[in-house]
């Protein structure tokens, strides 16, 4: 069965859901103890890890402009002004919220729309971004600390079977149905 619209950006980055749904199954059953648990004093907790994948998700999209993201920055910057720790369901409930915004992003933009740019500045020179730099950044972002949880709940005994062992990579492909002609 062919795909309904190959140029467009929910078909190009089919799978990306799955990974989010695997961050989101991760979160099940963990207690503030796991999420408070650091490698070092230097580096984020677990619960800050999931924090920053949905903070960092917004910051990012906002620039595209991506739908729905001008809103969710400003939800975000009132719940980080309100400085109580994140509990497991809460985190989980963000992983969503941001995801219904990258996804509305990919289903409303084709591939034809990631070579729009807008102006960035980082130290000093202001660079044209892609949006398709952009949205490879947050990709990568999500996959990078996925990994990075992963290893920081096993290290507690916490082996989210969706995060670790299938690595995140939830989405089945086709079934192939015999035919009668083969």
């Amino acid at each position: 069965m062919a795909p309904s619209n190959i140029h467009s950006l929910a078909f190009v980055y089919k799978g990306w859901e799955g990974f989010n749904q695997s961050l989101i199954s991760a979160l099940d059953g963990l207690s503030s103890e796991h999420l408070a648990f650091r490698s070092s004093t230097e580096m984020r907790t677990v619960g800050e890890i999931f924090w920053h994948i949905s903070a960092g998700r917004v910051d990012w999209f906002r620039r595209l402009p991506a739908p729905g993201s001008a809103e969710l920055q400003k939800e975000i910057e009132a719940r980080q002004a309100g400085g109580a720790p994140f509990d497991a369901d809460e985190l989980a409930e963000w992983l969503r919220r941001t995801w219904v915004m990258v996804d509305a992003t990919l289903r409303q933009w084709s591939v034809e729309d990631l070579a729009a740019t807008y102006p960035h500045g980082y130290q000093g020179t202001t660079y044209a971004v892609s949006r398709q730099w952009t949205i490879w950044r947050i990709m990568a972002h999500d996959i990078y600390h996925g990994g990075q949880l992963s290893e920081l709940l096993a290290m507690q005994g916490v082996i989210p079977l969706e995060l670790t062992i299938l690595g995140g990579h939830l989405t089945v492909p086709a079934i192939v149905e015999p035919t009668d002609n083969v």
